[in-house]
């Protein structure tokens, strides 16, 4: 047992500070103004820097070449040191750290002298006999803790304890089940009584536990700790002090969600049944999509489920395509694309070891070694013993992408599925490259998912530079956002998984990963029963992967016409999905900017109200839309809790309600209970039916001008990489409200030439009517009959029903410009 409990040497390298103590040695680097870094190692030197997870870093580090593309190398602050009474400080300029030498430990304030983190004195670092290493933060009463990656339960993890541990996860209970696919040991730290959030990221990627308050010892009183197995206590302080703060700064440190192709954000059908037929799988897909069509559904793409990959022994074979189910899979890809579908088909790096290929791919030495190094490992993986692809050696990877490009994305594939990749390799001793360091896999294992990403994001690179990819994984670690969009695996049939759903993607949300979803629908267990089916449907809009995903284990297949008589609640609902995608894409772009979550938990939106910190189910869409979704079975009423700071506009009956209340309303199964923020644009494209085939040239915006605010739409040609060179154009919808007008003002930026022809304004007016409404100087015609409206080019009319007024005229897209409504009172009595 070893315990840091005196420090004994200080040296200021000026980059960085060396702690040597009675246990660890240590190594603080001052990154930015809101990033600490604190790297602790109980062994006698530090490890050799190699991080796939970190994007920003003041430090020669191994994987510098494989992410030259990403990471960004930064100066550190100098280290400017002072002593005091107690031990010493430094200072990034906005958060203090104080190096407390008898006890040991450290802590840091903020500007105003606000402590927001602590180390437990006298056990604040340990290392066991086991050889797992600990670290102990002080905490109180007031402390919510968010975050952790892909886990199961409530939003709030106090009184938690959650492995960090990549696992498939078959059949899990979204309420429960610990740990899932994804690891990402980072966590935000929201101290409800001064209302401050912080947050720490261990970059450390052997197993590990969070134990959030579980443990409890009267000697020691409230505290959490991180334990991993092995590796450094690498630990990095994320400053805040919003939870907005926090999350848009751990970005800045492990990366920024990917820039999707616009198609990603459609309707992406999916099933295993498919691809088990004996024959003429392809035919059955191709009338999947027909059927969607014939029942008005849009649809954007299918998930290829791996039985495509079968051999004569019905084994899954990666990248082998089964003759009988796919004679011509190329003609297959480009029917499919003729019909606005992507297809994304599933693969596996698990190479069974009656792989054609097996031999192929040890020869280029891509597999994962043996404990001794000198064969090549082989442990149990579905169908069979197998080998594993190295991700992290560039042998495995180029000989993985090769394979890529002549299997798959030479047949028109540019949307890739990453699946069965959590790496449970039973000899965690097993050895990986890590880019010819070599370390065991337990060292490692969640890297690999990460890079496999990578590694198809570099094939499709490879085959065509300027393709836009459309990758998705199941398994990853901190980081992933780069690279995929993600889903939580194999989730089961149930009332409880469609509702703790909810609280898992926030949770991800809140840990970089901003383009999340899960199997709606459910994937394994028995068909769900018509109202779960149409309130998993009404609830998987709004997450950003949207795909109704099934095996069934009662010989059915979840699809939207299932239930006939409920169909047209799964199309209301998809439909209105579609009408959201330029809301969707938009917070996208903010996503792969400023880190923000798609789907936010209320708290992250509204943290000044204290009611929202323990709210798990209700969500915000983007900073406009709240959802308040039906999730318990047999629900005729709703209670829906609407936080203060504004007010709220019902969408379906126009009426508004005053923000810090909790409100009933009546729900039967078409309800959507959605509500509009005082202040929210929302961007829309009204009956878009295809995303690849239509062209969105009428943008509808919904706006609520009672507070003033803006928006940020996003354009681009949603499919290549051209945006990267410039080819995008940003509109910033600004609103201006004073007492007798609303000023709506349009700022363009960017050389992309948008697309959109049209535009029309549905703008609520809660109180009154506008008198007038001006284009730039133009004043346009009003219409008070609905049919003229309609069929006009250009003007405006006032809706009674919804309360708003309906503005439309076409785009002048090359230039800026304002809408303004007057709202001055006319006179119609007095002359």
């Amino acid at each position: 047992m070893k315990v840091s409990t005196k420090l004994l040497e200080v040296k200021n390298e000026n980059d960085y500070l060396e702690l040597h103590t009675n246990g660890a040695k240590f190594r603080i680097y001052l990154l930015d103004k809101n990033i600490i870094r604190i790297r602790g190692t109980f062994d006698d030197e530090f490890a050799p820097e190699a991080s796939y997870a970190l994007v920003k870093t003041a430090w020669p580090d191994k994987t510098d070449s494989l992410l030259a593309d990403e990471r960004q190398r930064v100066q550190p602050i100098p280290i400017e040191l002072k002593k005091d009474e107690s031990g010493y400080e430094l200072s990034n300029g906005k958060y203090t750290v104080s190096i407390n030498a008898d006890p040991f430990y450290f802590e840091i304030k903020d500007e105003n002298g606000r402590v927001v983190h602590r180390d437990l004195p006298r056990r604040s670092f340990v290392k066991d006999d086991l050889g797992r290493s600990y670290h102990y933060s002080s905490m109180s009463d007031h402390d919510k803790f968010y975050g952790f990656g892909e886990k199961s339960g409530v939003l709030n993890k106090f009184k938690r304890r959650m492995r960090m541990h990549n696992t498939d996860s078959l059949g899990w209970n979204a309420s429960k089940s610990d740990p899932l696919y994804k690891m990402i040991p980072f966590y935000i730290d929201f101290d409800t009584e001064q209302n401050l959030a912080s947050g720490l990221y261990y970059n450390n990627s052997h197993d590990s536990v969070f134990d959030m308050d579980c443990e409890h010892s009267n000697y020691w009183l409230r505290y959490s700790y991180f334990q991993c197995d092995g590796g450094d206590l690498d630990v990095f302080f994320i400053g805040g002090p919003t939870i907005k703060d926090v999350v848009e700064h751990y970005t800045d440190l492990t990366g920024k969600t990917a820039m999707m192709p616009i198609a990603s954000l459609g309707y992406m059908g999916s099933t295993m049944f498919y691809t088990e037929l004996p024959e003429h799988a392809d035919e059955a897909i191709l009338d999947f999509v027909d059927t969607c069509k014939k029942n008005g559904i849009p649809c954007d793409g299918f998930f290829l489920s791996s039985g495509y990959t079968t051999g004569n022994d019905q084994k899954r074979y990666v990248f082998n395509w089964n003759k009988k189910r796919f004679p011509d899979p190329k003609e297959f890809v480009a029917e499919l694309k003729r019909r606005g579908v992507l297809l994304a088909p599933n693969v596996k790096p698990g190479m069974l070891v009656t792989h054609p290929m097996a031999k192929e791919f040890a020869d280029a030495d891509a597999y994962i070694k043996s404990e001794d190094g000198t064969s090549d490992e082989v442990d149990q993986y579905w169908g069979g013993p197998a080998h594993f692809v190295d991700f992290t050696n560039p042998k495995g990877r180029d000989t993985w992408e090769q394979h890529m490009i002549d299997a798959l994305i030479s047949l028109g594939i540019t949307s890739i599925w990453n699946d069965n990749n959590e790496y449970e390799i039973n000899n965690t001793q097993a050895q990986a490259d890590v880019e010819g360091i070599t370390e065991p896999i337990g060292a490692v294992k969640p890297i690999m998912p990460t890079m496999m990403a990578k590694a198809a994001k570099e094939a499709v690179k490879k085959a065509d530079p300027n393709v836009r990819p459309y990758l998705i994984n199941r398994a990853g670690f901190a980081g992933i956002q780069r690279y995929a969009q993600t889903w939580a695996g194999d989730n089961y049939t149930s009332w409880t998984n469609l509702k703790y759903n909810v609280p898992t993607i926030l949770g991800m949300g809140l840990s970089g990963v901003a383009n999340q979803g899960c199997d709606i629908g459910g994937f394994d267990g028995p068909i769900p029963e018509p109202e779960l089916f149409v309130r998993w449907v009404q609830n998987g809009i709004f997450q950003p992967r949207f795909s109704i995903h099934s095996s069934n284990t009662d010989n059915t297949v979840t699809e939207p016409w299932t239930y006939p008589g409920y169909t047209k609640y799964i199309r209301d609902a998809i439909k209105l999905r579609y009408n959201l995608v330029p809301y969707f894409y938009s917070l996208l772009y903010e996503a792969s900017t400023t880190g923000a979550p798609i789907m936010r938990p209320l708290v992250y939106e509204f943290q000044d109200d204290p009611k929202v910190s323990e709210e798990s189910f209700e969500f915000m869409l983007g900073s406009s839309i709240l959802v308040a979704n039906v999730l318990d079975k047999g629900q005729t009423e709703k209670s829906i809790y609407l936080p203060s700071g504004c007010s709220w506009y019902d969408l379906k009956t126009a009426k508004y309600y005053d923000g810090g209340q909790t409100i009933k309303l009546p729900v039967d199964l078409s309800s959507i209970p959605m509500f509009l923020r005082t202040g929210g644009i929302v961007p829309q494209s009204i009956g878009l039916q295809n995303i690849h085939n239509d062209v969105i040239d009428h943008l509808s915006l919904l706006i609520e001008p009672s507070e003033d605010s803006s928006f940020k739409i996003y354009e681009d040609d949603g499919k290549t990489n051209d945006y990267l060179d410039g080819e995008f154009l940003t509109t910033d919808v600004t609103t201006t409200t004073t007492k007798n007008s609303v000023n709506i003002a349009f700022v363009k930026k960017g050389q992309f030439q948008s697309q959109v022809k049209k535009m029309s304004l549905s703008v609520c007016c809660p109180t009154i009517a506008p008198l007038s409404v001006r284009l730039g100087e133009h004043e346009l015609t009003r219409y008070l009959n609905a049919d003229k409206f309609n069929a006009a080019d250009s003007g405006w009319y006032f809706n009674g029903e919804k309360r708003q007024i309906e503005v439309k005229y076409d785009n002048p897209d090359d230039r800026n410009y304002e809408v303004q409504l007057n709202f001055s009172i006319k006179d119609l009595i007095s002359i």
